[in-house]
């Protein structure tokens, strides 16, 4: 029977300390087994720290740290069954494809034929067959970075640890190694935990996303809970983009609440904020917008008046800044058939459903 802990990670109030600075305070988490979880945050934020605690390549301060169940609090990296994709894929270009991702198993003392045998089997699964007899340099990035997973995957490890692992690659490639990526994490039923400060791609690949902000987590939940649900301005903004405007709230009536911004009154879904000050959260592709009629009247009456301060055509939406009552805004359209432009009075429409309230 399988262990139901096997590959999970568990921290329980886990302190790091350099001096008298605080890398990460008391911190609890749980990735379970077979799930993607990714550390996403600004720059020392504290995620790169918790993977490399995870890693065993830092000593924890305080708490412990369990993998699988077992405490690994003092166990050294070489006794983790974890394995780790460094950002700059750290290939010895001296050596072959295969000899790369046979490194590792040859350092256990496996013999080199099964050690081979097995690389060639990691290269295939990462969509590699026959680019063993290869050097680092006949590779593209992709490529290169695909090899640094067949490493990590080939030493069966309970644990893949993931650290910024498409930094190094252009837009293009980096959807398309992250798809992979994701796919070869799904087939292998791996735990992989995987830090980036990249929202997007945060959201594209992970089953769960830890939100991390000065050392602590500052939310956790699916990428759709984040999106939807932010509990605060910081969540909001940096979970996709977010206009962030000053409201108040006038009365919480279970699950809904009345508000009031500028000189308008919104009923919209309540996240539970008191009465009092508040921040309305409206992301940018919700927002409408309409000009002038033919009358001279606004297309649509009922909205918030602003001006089109910048317009950026996209392809296929178009890209708007707009100056007005509710103060600068960001709006996406995704119809470019009749642009608005530079210099045009807006009328801006907000459906209340689509309002999120948070903390000021």
């Amino acid at each position: 029977m399988t262990n139901p802990t096997t590959g999970s990670v568990r921290f329980e109030g886990v302190v790091k300390k350099y001096g008298a600075i605080m890398a990460l305070r008391k911190l609890d988490l749980m990735i379970e087994p077979g799930k993607l979880v990714t550390l996403l945050g600004p720059s020392g934020c504290g995620k790169t720290t918790t993977l490399r605690l995870i890693a065993g390549l830092e000593p924890a301060t305080e708490g412990r740290i369990l993998i699988g169940g077992e405490d690994v609090t003092h166990l050294s990296a070489t006794y983790r069954k974890v394995s780790m994709v460094f950002q700059s894929y750290a290939l010895f270009p001296h050596m072959t494809v295969l000899e790369n991702v046979a490194y590792g198993l040859t350092v256990k003392s496996m013999p080199k034929r099964e050690a081979h045998q097995k690389a060639e089997e990691g290269l295939e699964l990462v969509g590699l067959a026959g680019y063993g007899p290869r050097l680092p340099s006949e590779l593209s990035g992709g490529q290169q970075q695909r090899v640094a997973v067949a490493r990590a995957i080939v030493l069966e490890p309970e644990v893949l640890l993931l650290d910024e692992p498409l930094s190094n690659l252009d837009a293009k490639l980096r959807r398309h190694v992250r798809e992979e990526i994701r796919q070869i994490q799904q087939n292998l039923g791996l735990t992989a935990v995987y830090v980036t400060h990249d929202q997007e791609e945060a959201m594209a690949v992970s089953d769960r996303i830890i939100v991390m902000k000065d050392a602590e987590i500052a939310q956790e939940g699916t990428p759709h809970d984040l999106y939807e649900r932010p509990n605060s301005t910081f969540i909001a903004d940096f979970i996709g983009d977010a206009n962030l405007i000053d409201c108040e709230v006038m009365a919480a009536n279970g699950e809904t609440a009345d508000i009031e911004v500028v000189r308008h009154k919104l009923t919209v879904p309540n996240s539970d904020r008191p009465k009092g000050p508040a921040k309305m959260v409206i992301r940018p592709h919700q927002i409408r917008l309409f000009g002038k009629a033919k009358d001279g009247g606004f297309a649509k009456d009922g909205g918030f008046e602003g001006v089109i301060s910048y317009a950026a055509y996209l392809g296929n939406q178009i890209q708007y800044t707009v100056d007005g009552e509710l103060g600068q805004m960001f709006v996406i359209s995704n119809s470019a058939a009749n642009p608005l432009a530079m210099g045009d009075n807006v009328s801006i429409h907000i459906d209340p459903s689509d309002v999120r309230l948070v903390a000021v």
